[in-house]
């Protein structure tokens, strides 16, 4: 099993080195995990100290053969989260005591059930609760999320629509841009659909650094922007 203590060494490791001065005015930074061994290092390099614990997080999976498994766990989690907003702000509370947060622990634990056999997120929970970054739990898990989508090739497809599209549409949306040249070979594609009423109707499509903005928003801007220039 891969113990508490052997993560915070690994956060430890994947956190950049910088003057005193700096660390303790900084108070985001630049990380990128750096196992020995290379077939052990997250496929892309993160930012930020969510960034920093998903990393670690990664190279600790890939030592003990439970990627997959991890993922699951913080799947459920990211669930969870989905379902009661409230939780990260809780997260996030700086007066939460160590009885506070290990009753925290526990619950999530019972979020997650048998998937974390090696008691990797585990060990990432009491690791958080310890140095006060459970607030950073949603990030660890949206980060984490990144790396296993970068591990198995994927390209994410970001569907942003005013209302809820249902499957069929995502569907035939993401046939016609798995043969665009947005996706490269040997990639497959990621449907992320999400929901954003402030662009009115509509969608924007996001693949790789490429963005298609057909939203009544954007459509509604151009309008104004024309006519001013007009008048």
């Amino acid at each position: 099993m891969f113990s508490s203590k052997a993560l915070t060494t690994a956060f430890r490791a994947a956190a950049p080195r910088a003057p005193m001065a700096a660390r303790v005015a900084a108070t985001r930074s630049y990380a990128q995990a750096a196992p020995s061994n290379a077939a052990n290092k997250p496929p892309l390099a993160l930012f930020g100290i969510d960034g920093t614990y998903a990393s670690a997080l990664y190279t600790a999976a890939a030592k003990t053969s439970t990627l997959e498994p991890t993922s699951k766990s913080l799947e459920s989690l990211s669930a969870l989260f989905k379902r009661d907003p409230k939780l990260a702000t809780v997260l996030e509370a700086p007066t939460l005591s160590v009885s506070d947060k290990q009753q925290i622990i526990t619950e999530l634990q019972k979020h997650i059930g048998g998937q974390d056999r090696e008691g990797i997120v585990k060990n990432l929970l009491e690791t958080l609760a310890q140095n006060n970054r459970l607030g950073a739990l949603t990030g660890v898990v949206d980060n984490y999320a990144k790396l296993m989508s970068a591990y198995r090739g994927e390209v994410e497809l970001i569907v942003t629509s005013a209302a809820p599209l249902d499957n069929r549409t995502l569907g035939r949306l993401e046939a016609a841009i798995s043969k665009s040249q947005y996706v490269g070979q040997g990639k497959k594609l990621k449907v992320v659909p999400k929901v954003n009423p402030d662009i009115r109707g509509g969608i924007v499509v996001e693949v790789g650094d490429r963005t298609i903005d057909l939203s009544v928003a954007a459509k509604m801007a151009k309008m104004n922007k024309l006519l001013k220039d007009t008048l």
